[in-house]
């Protein structure tokens, strides 16, 4: 086993079939959405950007004809999102994304254990703040995946060229989120799915169904475990899909007024503030107080 230290999170891929409606779902939720980001491959995104350097990647098809040529030569990050949509539909919560100094060394890793999805990807796209200024983001990619769990991927993004843009305003949310505490997977066999991926991030994985990673924690749960806690259904069965965000908010009280006055509908468990998957919001929303 090539040995490596543990993979933080970075981002989380959410497909969506319209960014427009995703972006006003985000807003009415009370998120910035950075202006529009177009890839080479055809698809496109409306990130939302947090403080804790994690963020929401919502994502659509931007270019039908380019993303399915990417599929033809490869692209396994567009063929991925191809499989998500057919399986899943065109809203839903497709990967989690770890970050990482060394893409080569997490394939290698990957093509080691079993684990890899495909071929490594590069690409670098404009990035624009909510002032205009432009700049150019790189990227290399390497990505996992179980076989039997074809509802959900993961890979690991090394930013080769940071975007010298700030990013201060685009991260000032009205929510009161300040980054992303946890995210919960949905999974028949919970505890051999946080397997795949704790040897994603490189992270020794001891019993039970939660893996912390440096920055935030992901945890696997049976459907009937997932309704009866967050009180939303969880779905179709599934070896692995990841369902929830869990967001560490300032005032759980400021949450609940921001969503009440936008008219969204919302539950409580315990003291989380549970909003349900929509349009543009593919995932079970979950907001938490964290002093």
């Amino acid at each position: 086993m090539i040995k490596t230290s543990p993979r933080p999170l970075d981002h989380l891929v959410l497909p969506t079939r319209s960014l427009e409606v995703a972006r006003q779902r985000l807003a009415s939720l009370g998120f910035v959405v950075a202006p529009t980001g177009v890839h080479p491959f055809g698809t496109e995104n409306a990130c939302v950007f947090f403080a804790d350097g994690t963020y929401l990647e919502p994502l659509a098809i931007g270019d039908v004809r380019t993303a399915q040529q990417a599929i033809g030569e490869g692209n396994v990050f567009v063929a991925r999102d191809r499989l998500y949509r057919d399986r899943v539909g065109d809203e839903g919560f497709s990967a989690v994304v770890l970050a990482t100094a060394d893409a080569d060394a997490d394939h290698a890793r990957y093509v080691e254990t079993g684990l890899s999805a495909g071929n490594m990807l590069s690409f670098s796209r404009a990035f624009t703040d909510a002032t205009g200024k432009s700049d150019t983001a790189s990227f290399k990619l390497a990505f996992a995946a179980d076989k039997e769990a074809t509802d959900a991927f993961l890979f690991a993004c090394q930013r080769i060229n940071a975007p010298q843009i700030d990013r201060a305003a685009l991260q000032v949310h009205a929510n009161g989120v300040s980054g992303i505490t946890e995210v919960v997977a949905i999974s028949d066999r919970p505890s051999r799915q946080i397997r795949l991926v704790s040897t994603a991030a490189g992270k020794n994985m001891e019993d039970g169904d939660k893996l912390e990673l440096p920055n935030a924690a992901v945890t696997a749960m049976t459907p009937d475990a997932f309704a009866s806690r967050f009180g939303v259904s969880a779905g179709a069965p599934s070896d692995l899909r990841f369902a929830a965000i869990i967001f560490s908010v300032r005032s759980a009280a400021a949450v609940t007024h921001l969503l009440a006055a936008n008219a969204i509908g919302h539950n409580m468990s315990g003291g989380d503030i549970v909003v349900p998957p929509a349009s543009g919001q593919g995932a079970t929303f979950i907001f938490r107080e964290i002093p």
